[in-house]
């Protein structure tokens, strides 16, 4: 498993830019779309957080704030180059420790269907029947984040 350095990152810095870049090239581009500016502006008032080699990032997700102690774990994505090195792993730890830290209890994701079994082994459990967004198929997870441990 490779280290890397995992931190919060601030909206509209040079770092948020890699993080966007990122995103469109593992998220948005193989489906044949981008971004809007409404999409883009709602990470304001979200935590993101990215995931570093020295200083180029490789793997990132964005956290939602929800009502009753839920957050909304979106937009996770790690560099092709990087995939099945234990970065995914490692960034959604952090991010279960974060949130945690920001006294939410429970997280949750609309997946992509093919990441069901990662997240799965991340202690994910799917609720409901798969449903269409962005033209593919996924599943609505959670988990209870009471059994996670600060950092």
């Amino acid at each position: 498993m490779q280290n890397c350095s995992i931190k919060q990152i601030k909206f509209s810095s040079d770092e948020y830019n890699q993080m966007i870049t990122l995103r469109r090239k593992v998220l948005r581009i193989p489906l044949g779309i981008d971004f809007t500016t409404v999409e883009l502006l709602k990470d304001k008032d979200d935590f993101l957080i990215g995931a570093f080699i020295e200083n180029t990032i490789i793997g990132c997700l964005v956290l939602t704030p929800q009502p009753q102690q839920k957050i909304k774990m979106r937009q996770v994505a790690i560099d092709a180059a990087w995939q099945g090195h234990g970065i995914g792993q490692q960034i959604v730890n952090y991010a279960e420790s974060f949130s945690v830290a920001q006294h939410f209890n429970y997280m949750h994701c609309n997946a992509r269907a093919t990441a069901v079994s990662f997240y799965k082994k991340q202690g994910y459990a799917v609720t409901g029947d798969e449903f269409t967004e962005v033209g593919i198929a996924h599943y609505y997870m959670y988990k209870n984040l009471n059994q996670i441990s600060l950092f």
